[in-house]
């Protein structure tokens, strides 16, 4: 069982105290989300169950760490003292597991990869499905999100990103430029490039909604007086509506090699601003499988760079 010590102010005096480290997931995961729901959902575990450890852990330091009231679970001032000092030690054990990991010497076990879905989607899954073949004893756990997840926090292993800079305490390696452009099915620009107006009358652009550097983009492109319709945040359904003939999209420029009805619209340059990289967390160099997975990756997104760079 491991235990931590912290200190809890508490009627003028400071107690010491060896904490269960059991308790602490609970009393964490309710003050990220500030519900008991969210945070067993969070711990894989059920309502009642957070619930009897934040208890337990308040009957064991003698204070009331959260308030609950209707808008949910809000920290008390123990609370709010204890709050770092948990999180810290949560750290200190995550590096001390990733530092046991290091360790490893055998091409198997798990490895947590994330990606955003198109590129997942799209991209990843045959390279994933080669280095399986390969590697029939390591395990890829990909999660997929337009979130980025921290490597510093241990959120994730290996991180597949298109970005325009890295500003995490991080290893990895900048591939090529990811480049995005505007792009419309060749039967919409048939039908409606030959009459539209010089700054885009008459188009229509598939909208994210209230979202400033989709807007930004729009008012520098060539098209800044075509209308935008629609609030749909996620960019797959953005491809698949371009696709359909629905408009204007803003999309990564190899959807034009996988979908032919795709076409960059005429006039228009792509963006490469944005580099693809793939980063992982200094402690797993020393790692075999993760190595080894990286530098499978690399090489095969590397043999893929016409595809995402669009030439």
């Amino acid at each position: 069982m491991i235990r931590i010590l912290t200190d809890i102010t508490h009627s003028g005096s400071k107690t010491f105290r060896m904490l269960d480290w059991k308790a602490l997931p609970a009393f964490l995961a309710v003050a990220r989300h500030g519900s008991l729901r969210a945070a067993a959902a969070q711990l894989g575990g059920t309502h009642a169950t957070a619930r009897r450890q934040v208890e337990a852990l308040e009957a064991q330091l003698g204070v009331q760490l959260f308030r609950r009231g209707a808008d949910g679970f809000r920290l008390t001032a123990a609370g709010r003292t204890l709050l770092p000092q948990a999180l810290e030690a949560e750290t200190a054990l995550l590096r001390g597991f990733n530092a046991v990991q290091g360790l490893d010497r055998e091409a198997s076990g798990r490895i947590r990869v994330s990606a955003d879905p198109l590129t997942g989607h799209f991209m990843l899954a045959p390279v994933l499905a080669e280095f399986a073949a390969l590697y029939p004893e390591i395990d890829v756990e990909l999660q997929l999100s337009y979130g980025i997840d921290s490597i510093e926090k241990l959120e994730t292993d290996v991180s597949i990103r298109s970005v325009a800079e890295v500003d995490e305490d991080v290893v990895g390696r900048k591939l090529f430029p990811a480049a995005i452009g505007i792009f419309a099915a060749r039967s919409y620009l048939d039908r409606r490039l030959p009459a539209a107006g010089p700054k885009g009358q008459g188009l229509q652009w598939i909208g994210y909604g209230p979202v400033p550097e989709l807007l930004e983009y729009i008012e520098r492109s060539p098209f800044p007086e075509a209308r935008v319709r629609h609030t749909i945040p996620d960019p797959e359904m953005h491809l698949h509506m371009a696709r359909a003939g629905a408009g204007l999209a803003l999309l990564s420029a190899w959807v034009e090699a996988k979908f032919p009805e795709l076409q960059r619209v005429p006039g228009t340059q792509l963006d490469e601003r944005r580099s693809l990289w793939v980063l992982l967390h200094s402690d797993l160099r020393r790692v075999r499988r993760v190595r080894l997975f990286v530098d499978y990756l690399c090489d095969a997104l590397v043999e893929r760079r016409s595809d995402f760079i669009g030439a």
